[in-house]
């Protein structure tokens, strides 16, 4: 069910980074990535499976399910390599140009890094949040 709250206040990455290099476990990443995905004005359909019905998006409602966040999270936590993992989402009626998701992955070597981010974004994107399109 999407819940009609206002969309939260972006966090700052640099505050994220300075935190997670404060971290003890700091002296074994190598690497963090972020990742930040932002509310586009091409329609998911047109993106992914290349339908285009002529719309654009003028903003989307965004809600997600933070148990089952939590629980990716720590299913991320113990990948091979991985020593950090923080995640942000929004949550309301975003318009284009809004922050969705801010995701911080940090860990020992590059291959183990780009997977992780990869496989959390997908597993959030799939299983936890619901986004509706408000098309023009």
């Amino acid at each position: 069910m999407i819940n009609k709250k206002t969309k939260k206040v972006s966090p700052s990455i640099d505050e994220w980074l300075k935190e997670a290099k404060a971290d003890p476990m700091a002296l074994q990443e190598g690497m963090f990535l972020v990742h930040n995905g932002v509310v586009r004005q091409t329609p998911k359909a047109k993106v992914r499976q290349g339908l285009d019905d002529g719309s654009l998006v003028k903003g989307m409602e965004f809600a997600y399910d933070a148990v089952k966040v939590d629980a990716v999270v720590a299913e991320t936590r113990k990948m091979e390599g991985i020593f950090y993992v923080k995640v942000w989402l929004n949550e309301g009626r975003l318009e284009v140009g809004d922050d969705i998701m801010y995701v911080l992955v940090g860990g020992d070597i590059r291959p183990h890094v780009i997977d992780a981010l990869q496989s959390l974004v997908e597993k959030i994107k799939t299983e936890c949040v619901t986004e509706i399109e408000q098309k023009l």
